[in-house]
């Protein structure tokens, strides 16, 4: 690999994965860096069917290898790494890897998002024992068992959606009286008799015995009142965080930690976009992120030929 691009794409998600399939198409000199392998958070999805040109969807492992597949036929150079740091203060941005640098005249970082978690007692003891952020990972080991889960929006609901395809029965836990998620998610989770809301109530507690999830306390946040729900797992969607804590404060970002951007994805430096879930953005969906990425690759050719 060398250690000078024009061009460097940290993140190899859906967002990621457009920028080197434009930058590529461009004939840029890019390299794309991805900590594990291309794909991001649509590797753990199992059905999309509001992205353009699937009528009937596509499952997310899918859409990663097709994207995967035009980015390798456009020639661009991927490396498997983590970035540990980053250095905006010379015209020539530069990145650390764990074994070497790389200098790069525009960078975009399309790092993505991961999930909050709630904190509760129970939780990081349980974790990926019982309690689990990823309905198409894990959803198979609750085969007809009950489990708990957590959030009303668009992912929490599409998510306990698809564990009705396995489980007994979802107890959907939200801390309002109406779900957040769009309008048809809404309707198949409430028509769906494997699924019972448990609105106006929060998750205060995990508890098992061993290495397994027995049952969840859920407090309503209206009456105070608590109850225990004896469950085989707990599922958890309650909002992201960006992954961004290499950057070490260096962009300018909201209340949140999003990275801020301006219309071309420009960050508060010159020369660095920012795309796709770690920036932000009033929607964070497959198809957003791809249209955040073309504007940005668009965008680091202009800047690039004004500097020339």
């Amino acid at each position: 690999m060398k250690d000078s691009y024009d061009l460097v794409i940290i993140g190899g998600g859906p967002a990621g994965l457009t920028a080197a399939i434009y930058a590529g198409r461009a004939r840029m000199d890019a390299l794309l860096i991805e900590m594990i392998s291309p794909g991001g958070q649509m590797l753990t999805t199992d059905w999309i069917e509001n992205y353009p040109g699937f009528p009937e969807g596509i499952s997310g492992g899918e859409l990663v290898m097709k994207m995967n597949e035009q980015m390798e036929r456009f020639g661009v150079d991927v490396e498997s790494a983590e970035v540990t740091t980053v250095d905006f203060s010379e015209t020539s941005h530069r990145i650390t890897l764990e074994d070497r640098s790389i200098s790069c005249r525009t960078m975009i970082i399309a790092t993505g998002a991961s999930p909050n978690k709630l904190k509760v007692p129970g939780e990081d003891t349980f974790y990926g024992k019982g309690v689990s952020t990823c309905a198409t990972c894990d959803a198979a080991f609750y085969r007809d068992k009950v489990v708990a889960a957590v959030g009303g929006g668009d992912t929490a609901v599409q998510e306990a959606l698809f564990l009705t395809k396995f489980v007994e029965k979802v107890y959907l836990i939200h801390r309002r009286d109406e779900l957040r998620a769009t309008k048809i998610l809404q309707e198949r989770a409430l028509a769906n008799d494997k699924i019972e809301l448990v609105w106006d109530s929060v998750l205060t507690e995990i508890g098992g015995s061993g290495m397994t999830v027995e049952q969840v306390t859920v407090k309503n946040v209206k009456t105070g009142a608590t109850r225990s729900l004896a469950v085989d797992g707990c599922f958890v969607w309650v909002g992201t965080k960006p992954n961004a804590r290499f950057l070490n404060n260096s962009l300018k970002t909201d209340d949140w930690g999003f990275i801020w951007t301006d219309q071309h994805m420009q960050t508060s430096v010159p020369g660095v976009y920012a795309v796709g879930d770690v920036r932000t953005t009033p929607l964070r969906q497959v198809v957003t992120a791809v249209g955040d990425a073309a504007i940005a690759v668009h965008a680091a050719e202009e800047y690039l030929q004004s500097e020339t």
